[in-house]
């Protein structure tokens, strides 16, 4: 019996370190290389989309919270009054200074 279970062992390991070397050697063919650098590509293009539409998204909340309408875009949730009439937002507003230049 044990040295059936032995046996077993060693071709399930042999099984296992042929078939992780004829990945790793596929891996480093031409085919592979270029699939692996499109993946890599792909990776980076969504992470970058994921970092635009956050960006955009706390933006977006940022000024729903704080009130401010980018120039010729009307107020979300605001009356026609807001539609005709956007608030611009102002050198001193993005200073965060008032008029006399003072927090």
């Amino acid at each position: 019996m044990s040295r059936t279970l032995w046996f077993a062992a060693g071709a399930g390991a042999t099984v296992y370190a042929m078939n992780r070397a004829r990945r790793l050697r596929e891996s480093f063919t031409v085919d592979g290389l270029r699939d692996r650098a499109s993946s890599l590509a792909v990776g980076v293009r969504m992470f970058r989309d994921e970092v635009a539409q956050g960006r955009h998204d706390k933006e977006t909340e940022l000024r729903e919270r704080l009130g401010l309408v980018p120039d010729g875009t009307p107020a979300l949730g605001a009356g026609p009054s807001a539609a005709t009439e956007p608030r611009s937002i102002t050198h001193h507003e993005r200073s965060g200074t008032n008029q006399e230049g003072t927090n």
